[in-house]
């Protein structure tokens, strides 16, 4: 770059600027990407690590490749950031997971550079193993389609399943394994450990490109060598690491391990991958949170910051409240399942690669026998806790409400056909802010209601999560689920002793005769807010917390019926099918005709967001429940 000149970075508003840029300032472009990733963040945060580990990368093949003709899947998509800077999204990123700025995860409405919409792992492979295909029977075999995917990724089943997909319908296709060792919390599992053993094989590698070359000279790589070849492959493996290449035994070609932070090396090396035919996956080695030294010594808790920070010293600049805060009740969890766990031998705690977002680390410091890290693994971790439940144990499965969407049948058929005592605490129900709609909890009370022999409930606050805890471990329970929202609570005294809520009971908070107000989880704790703010002016308002939409409590719901003809409803989740059509058909069932008005998630996906905001949007916040209120009362 000529002295004087501008950063190249503001140069480049397209990939196809990109390619403009000769390959010895490629470093350059890096340095100035990661550091603006930096900037960024520093003053509108979101997820860090992943995408600082991935600037080489990004800017690799987005020189290389032709996108957006050529389609690159970004798997999860936390580390997409400098995909989006380098394709039209530099000027307006800091709005990045802002209401109405552009979201965090790729999103094909978004970007004509965001080939597939993703916030899941484990779906970048099956993507463009389809896309590929679809290119197949185009006839285009000039389209290039790149999967890129973190180890921690890999561990899931779907993952599997895409490979072995991948190995018998020969596309065009490359697989980019994204190797760091670490997903939000560290890798775990067999998989994790098998990738650093090949890692330690460059031999291989050097002698596996000679025996091809040999090969080729010695015209013996037409199709009837084909067999020869992947047991060539497989015995230079095994001779040399002791064990079989995972994905050359499924005949899908390995290239690597590469440096992944050596631009050059990457460029050069996909270069020439793209004049290769067929299924083929490339290992790069990176390290998360490269070029911030905080987020590489301590890539968990920089996998994503939720405040700002000084970039120099890595400070947070939130200033910290003054008074005592109420508690987050995912730490409530994770400090209840302790008590119970201590006084109960047979508890035992499973998170499918959430240990800290969830805040099942806490037992895993104290009792690391009986708390479980199953990988990025939602279906297993159901049915890994359905023969723990049969052998005699009392599993508590913490999964996210959007992620458990991936194991529905596993409750089903693995959990309820059963009958079995597993307890399922679905973090972040609800909406949960700034990731947007592939992370919303907006399903569960719906999509749980509906199987038999499971209890599905909501705590209100602190106290009845611990209450609902206790519970749901008593003997002869069966299955149960409790959700709980994403943040903190509203009890500064929660830890107060647990005691057993009768299964099926909801209770009435306030009474008042001109209209009934409905409840179901914290949305409750903001009801009783406005309630008392509507009395102060005269209105009388009664209130439930139904606590459980599985089973109703129907003693109280008659009552509800029998003395009021207004009624609402209010939830942090979807209209349909949830907590006030459950209100409804009990109405309808028993022949009552009370006008009933339903506040929750429209049949709409909701964009990201502050929690507050996105209430606002669905007509929940404190403003729209006290205009719905008043309106039912004038009507």
């Amino acid at each position: 770059m000529k002295e004087g000149s501008s950063r190249l970075l503001d140069t480049i508003n397209s990939p196809h600027d990109l390619k403009k840029i000769g390959e010895e300032d490629l470093p350059q472009v890096c340095d100035e990407l990661r550091e603006f990733i930096i900037d960024a963040l520093s003053c509108n945060p979101g997820h860090f690590g992943a995408s600082l580990g991935v600037v080489e990368l990004s800017v690799a093949l987005h020189y290389v490749f032709n996108t957006p003709e050529d389609k690159i899947i970004w798997d999860v998509g936390h580390q997409a950031y400098g995909h989006k800077i380098l394709t039209g999204r530099r000027d307006n990123f800091h709005t990045n997971r802002k209401f109405k700025g552009i979201s965090g995860f790729p999103n094909v409405f978004e970007s004509e550079y965001d080939a597939f919409g993703v916030g899941h792992s484990s779906t970048s492979i099956s993507a463009g193993l389809g896309m590929a295909a679809a290119a197949a029977m185009d006839n285009d075999p000039d389209k290039h389609v790149v999967a890129v995917i973190g180890d921690g990724a890999m561990t899931a089943g779907m993952a599997f399943e895409g490979l072995n997909n991948m190995s018998t319908l020969k596309a065009n296709m490359l697989v980019i394994l994204n190797d760091n060792n670490m997903a939000i919390d560290p890798a775990v599992g067999g998989f994790s450990e098998y990738l650093v053993d090949i890692a330690t094989s460059q031999t291989y590698n050097k002698l596996r490109s000679e025996a091809f070359k040999m090969l080729e000279k010695m015209k013996l790589t037409g199709p009837r060598s084909k067999e020869m070849i992947t047991k060539l492959n497989n015995s230079l493996k095994n001779l040399l690491t002791k064990q079989t290449n995972i994905f050359e035994g499924l005949n899908i070609r390995y290239f690597g391990p590469v440096d992944g932070h050596d631009v050059d090396h990457l460029r050069k090396v996909m270069a020439d991958l793209k004049d290769i035919p067929g299924p083929k996956v490339l290992h790069v080695i990176t390290k998360k949170g490269k070029g911030f030294k905080l987020a590489e010594e301590n890539q968990t808790a920089w996998h994503a910051v939720g405040d700002k920070f000084d970039k120099a010293t890595g400070q947070k600049l939130e200033a910290k409240p003054a008074a005592p805060r109420p508690p987050k009740f995912q730490d409530v969890f994770g400090n209840t399942i302790v008590e119970l766990a201590e006084e109960n031998e047979k508890i035992v705690g499973v998170t499918p690669a959430m240990p800290t977002g969830c805040s099942l680390n806490i037992m895993m410091e104290k009792m690391p026998d009986r708390a479980f890290d199953v990988g990025i693994a939602e279906q297993h971790a159901v049915t890994f806790s359905a023969g723990m439940a049969i052998a005699g144990y009392t599993p508590f499965c913490n999964i996210y409400s959007s992620f458990m969407q991936r194991a529905y049948d596993q409750v089903i058929h693995d959990v309820a056909l059963q009958n079995l005592n597993v307890v399922f605490c679905l973090d972040r129900g609800g909406l949960v802010g700034a990731d947007g709609a592939t992370h919303h909890g907006a399903y569960d009370l719906s999509y749980m209601r509906g199987i038999p022999n499971l209890v599905v409930s909501s705590p209100m606050d602190e106290e009845e999560l611990r209450n609902l805890m206790y519970t749901a471990q008593l003997p002869n329970t069966g299955p149960f689920s409790i959700r709980y929202p994403r943040g903190n609570g509203s009890l500064l005294d929660w830890q107060r002793s647990m005691k057993e809520i009768k299964v099926g009971t909801g209770r009435r908070l306030k009474d008042g005769d001109e209209l009934a107000v409905l409840t179901i989880g914290p949305i409750g704790v903001k009801t009783s807010q406005v309630i008392s703010k509507l009395e102060k002016s005269g209105s009388s308002i009664a209130h439930y917390d139904i606590r459980f939409v599985k089973p109703l409590d129907e003693g109280l719901l008659h009552e509800v019926f029998k003395k009021h003809k207004k009624v609402i409803t209010i939830e942090d989740g979807t209209v349909i099918g949830g907590m006030g059509s459950a209100v409804l058909e009990f109405m309808a069932d028993n022949g009552y005709c009370s006008k009933v008005k339903r506040l929750g998630i429209p049949d709409a996906y909701i964009e990201h967001g502050t929690q507050t905001e996105l209430y606002g949007v669905c007509g929940f916040d404190k403003e729209g429940i006290e205009n719905a209120m008043k309106q039912m009362i004038e009507e």
